[in-house]
């Protein structure tokens, strides 16, 4: 397919639907994410689509964040996202205790952490994940079932959240797409959010891991309030006032 031919039947997409994520543009053409983030900006000049973070919508459209694949996430910033995962290390509970590994890409950065020599229960509902971790502690950890949502190639759905419901974990190392002091946690899928929910209610302790990115952004579904957390581990880019609001709430603040 010739480019001209790929970005007439991306604009066709967004004017249909009225969005498009990169991620899922480059799946359906078998393209690089790259090819597809010029052919948004070629196609936003000409004023056929409006691009926003993620993708596209219809021009004039009000701004809206399309959900990013784990693939693009992952290449966002990293050295942010490396560096909280091996701050959470030191949250671990003690031998014999339980971790629960909630899907995303700084959590995944927590499970490459992991420490060979702890013997924990590890648990959770992320396809990746659970590859990171089986080479270190396959012989202790615990996949839940359920749907694959193949965005985040993570478990969802009622049989998901039934399972989490029966489960009472040490530590839960929970993901976030946006964080606001008004109204909490965050993400764009409701059945993630009614896992995250679920994680959330099974933990003694939630660590919620989140680059300084996700601050002040709010997406679809609610799952947690600032309440619910007891930990966040985040980057220097917080803002200090934000800082403080969370200190006033009980919350311990890492900087990574």
């Amino acid at each position: 397919m010739y480019a001209e031919e790929r970005q007439q039947a991306i604009a066709d997409r967004v004017r249909v639907d009225g969005r498009a994520s990169v991620a899922e543009l480059a799946a359906l053409f078998d393209v690089t994410s790259e090819t597809v983030r010029r052919d948004l900006a070629a196609l936003e000049r000409a004023g056929h689509v409006q691009r926003v973070h993620g993708g596209a919508v219809r021009p004039g459209a009000t701004p809206v964040t399309v959900e990013q694949g784990i693939d693009e996430r992952q290449r966002s910033h990293t050295d942010q996202k490396l560096a909280i995962g091996r701050a959470a290390i030191r949250f671990l509970p003690d031998a014999g205790g339980s971790v629960f590994f909630d899907a995303g890409t700084t959590t995944y950065q927590a499970a490459l952490a992991f420490p060979r020599d702890r013997r924990l229960t590890l648990v959770t509902h992320s396809i990746p994940i659970a590859a990171a971790l089986a080479g270190l502690n396959g012989d202790n950890l615990h996949i839940l079932g359920g749907r694959v949502r193949g965005l985040t190639q993570a478990m969802v759905g009622a049989g998901t959240v039934d399972t989490l419901a029966r489960l009472r974990v040490s530590t839960a190392f929970v993901g976030t797409n946006g964080i606001s002091t008004a109204h909490g946690l965050s993400t764009p899928d409701p059945d993630e959010a009614a896992v995250k929910a679920a994680i959330c209610r099974s933990a003694d302790r939630v660590v919620v891991l989140a680059d300084s990115s996700k601050f002040g952004h709010e997406d679809l579904t609610s799952f947690a309030d600032l309440t619910d957390i007891d930990v966040l581990i985040t980057d220097r880019g917080i803002d200090p006032a934000t800082t403080a609001e969370l200190s006033d709430k009980g919350i311990e603040t890492v900087i990574a």
